[in-house]
């Protein structure tokens, strides 16, 4: 040998590398790339410090299935040579051949080896590139009649078919994925007898694709003891996974008994598998609206709440048996016309009346995608019965009749238990406090009305001018001697101007106030009461050192039958209706009440009033 190569091996290989003519690119099992030689940057315009490590972009997305069948084929043996197009750093598409073969370590694959040059003619390749062509549009006719059918089964029957049609295969399968398990739910030219076979994933071809991260996959080993061995003559599986909503749902296995298959069967087998997931998602999709709907008719029809559907013009379009039975409309008589009854805005609740007199609760609901309206109504006229009932029923027990009889008895029970300890004025006072309760006891109970007429909307107080200070200084009149644990405190502003209401109403007001006041400070402390004007308006508060009411609740509390269930109110007891009355009845004379934190803590009651005006009325408001 002439001079000798003072390299090693190594360097050798590297020296051949660099020097040879065409871009040898080598890729490990995941396509990164291990070797980028001097002719690959020149070709395609990276260099190898850019390429080393990454996954080389020169393939077009629409070449993507070929370019994975052609490694898929060379993994199992021999060398794949096709002509085809490769992107240049530019953007420009190159025309190349391409020469890929297995890089083998031992016995084992640990790549691919592809070798790129530039071609300009080659009838070899305008053959298979027409024949590809040809296949891909005649794909294009058999995805349209698959994605015709619309029943499950005959999509997958279908499937099947095509598979063979296009690969050349002797025999085709779908099989799905059932958890752990597979199960042959469609077969082409196999014994009818193997369909519905089941097998366990762990064990199957498709598992092993699975763990590859591939799509498609080929075997010629091992295939004796699978159930397409009852095929004379197999040797080689092709089988391409179909995901459906991106999850693998089944995988298309395509069987050859007498020719073996090329690069252009496995990229064609990758379309479809693609393809076969989109028409078997668009199976699903379309018997689980037709269940949907077979569902919604079954609890359409069995509803007992009346249902309708109302277009775009806001007239009916459905209406189900207990929608006609409640209005007493069959629906021939409203299909196409508005409803017999308002409808309220999406959202919202009515409650109606019919010309029966039947009461109905209605809601309506929008559906965006459709701008049609769903009405759902129901019979609420028991309920509206026992709500009045219900009214006439606290309004008769009301426990604003506490308010006289509590100082009614506490005023006798002093009168019993400490009578020699008072002095002859305590005494007459006390007496006197008891005929004055006892005379307003049955203007009260008149009065307990109010509580039921203000629910219904149908209150009515007298509106007069009458002196606020002398009703205030009426209702703590002995509230001292009330209590050991409590102060009493009384600030009324000299010449308080009159107001315009009703003295019974306000009565009743200031009453329920100064109750609660003592009812919810059990620790005792100091209640005070005060009264002054403020612009056109004359104030009056009622302060205690309570347990104070949350600040969500400062509302609520005005609502009737509500008690506060949170925090030391509760424990109070009560219906939940006194202070309903006393803003129903403020609000009847022009005024209002309000609950605010005492400084300090406790609770602040706020009454408001308008002043009286030179000019009176005697006329009832409603």
């Amino acid at each position: 040998m002439g001079d000798a190569w003072a390299g090693s091996d190594e360097d050798i290989a590297r020296a051949v590398l660099a020097g040879s003519p065409n871009a040898v690119v080598a890729l490990d099992r995941d396509q990164t790339v291990l070797v980028w030689n001097a002719a690959a940057e020149r070709l395609f315009g990276w260099s190898a410090e850019e390429m080393l490590g990454r996954r080389p972009p020169i393939v077009p997305a629409e070449l993507t299935a070929e370019h994975n069948a052609v490694l898929e084929r060379v993994r199992t043996g021999g060398q794949v040579s096709l002509r085809t197009r490769r992107f240049h750093r530019d953007g420009t598409l190159l025309d190349v051949r391409v020469d890929t073969a297995a890089l083998m370590v031992g016995n084992s694959v640990a790549g691919y080896v592809c070798v790129h040059h530039l071609v300009q003619t080659d009838e070899a390749a305008r053959s298979r590139m027409a024949r590809r062509a040809r296949l891909v549009r005649r794909l294009t006719d058999v995805v349209g009649d698959i994605n015709a059918e619309l029943e499950l089964p005959a999509v997958l029957d279908r499937i099947s078919a095509s598979l063979t049609e296009l690969t050349g295969a002797d025999g085709g399968g779908f099989v799905l994925i059932e958890d752990d398990r597979l199960r042959l739910v469609s077969t082409y030219q196999l014994p009818e007898e193997i369909r519905g076979t089941t097998t366990d994933l762990r064990t199957s071809l498709v598992d092993k694709l699975l763990r590859t991260g591939k799509t498609v996959l080929l075997e010629s080993q091992g295939l004796g003891g699978l159930v397409w061995a009852r095929m004379p003559g197999l040797h080689t599986i092709a089988l391409g996974l179909a995901a459906v909503g991106g999850r693998p749902y089944g995988a298309l296995y395509a069987l050859f008994a007498r020719r073996t298959p090329g690069h252009v069967e496995l990229e064609l087998l990758e379309l479809l598998a693609g393809h076969a997931g989109i028409a078997v998602g668009n199976a699903v999709a379309y018997q689980e609206a037709v269940r949907q709907r077979a569902h919604e008719r079954a609890v359409f029809d069995a509803s007992a709440d009346g249902i309708a559907v109302l277009d775009e013009r806001r007239r009916v379009s459905r209406w189900n048996p207990a929608a006609a039975e409640l209005t007493g409309y069959a629906p021939e008589a409203v299909l196409g016309r508005p409803t017999p009854f308002p409808v309220p805005p999406p959202g919202e609740t009515y409650t109606v009346q019919l010309k029966s007199g039947r009461w109905l609760e209605v809601v309506s609901a929008e559906i965006e995608e459709t701008g049609e309206l769903v009405i759902d109504f129901r019979d609420v006229t028991t309920a509206k019965e026992l709500e009045e009932a219900k009214d006439l029923f606290l309004a008769t027990t009301s426990h604003e009749l506490r308010t006289p009889i509590t100082i009614v008895r506490g005023f006798a029970g002093t009168l019993d238990s400490r009578w020699d300890k008072l002095t002859d004025d305590e005494r007459r006072s006390a007496v006197h406090t008891i005929a004055e309760r006892a005379r307003s006891l049955g203007q009260l109970i008149d009065h307990l009305l109010l509580g039921a007429r203000a629910g219904a909307e149908e209150l009515a107080v007298r509106i007069e001018a009458f002196d606020l200070a002398d009703r205030v200084r009426a209702a703590t009149l002995g509230l001292p001697v009330l209590s050991d644990r409590h102060r009493v405190e009384v600030d009324v502003e000299d010449a308080l101007p009159y107001v315009l209401g009703d003295a019974l109403a306000t009565d009743i007001v200031l009453g329920q106030l100064l109750e609660n006041a003592f009812k919810y400070s059990p620790a005792g402390g100091l209640i005070r009461v005060a009264a002054w004007r403020e612009d056109d308006r004359v104030v009056a508060v009622v302060e205690d050192e309570g347990v104070g009411i949350a600040p969500p609740d400062r509302e609520r509390i005005f609502e009737r039958f509500v008690q506060v269930d949170s925090g030391d109110r509760r424990r109070f007891g009560g219906v939940g209706l006194g202070l309903y009355i006393v803003r129903s009845l403020a609000r009847a004379q022009g005024g209002d009440v309000t609950a605010q934190p005492r400084p300090g803590g406790g609770t602040r009651m706020r009454l408001v009033m308008r002043r009286a005006s030179p000019i009176r009325s005697d006329t009832p408001m409603r």
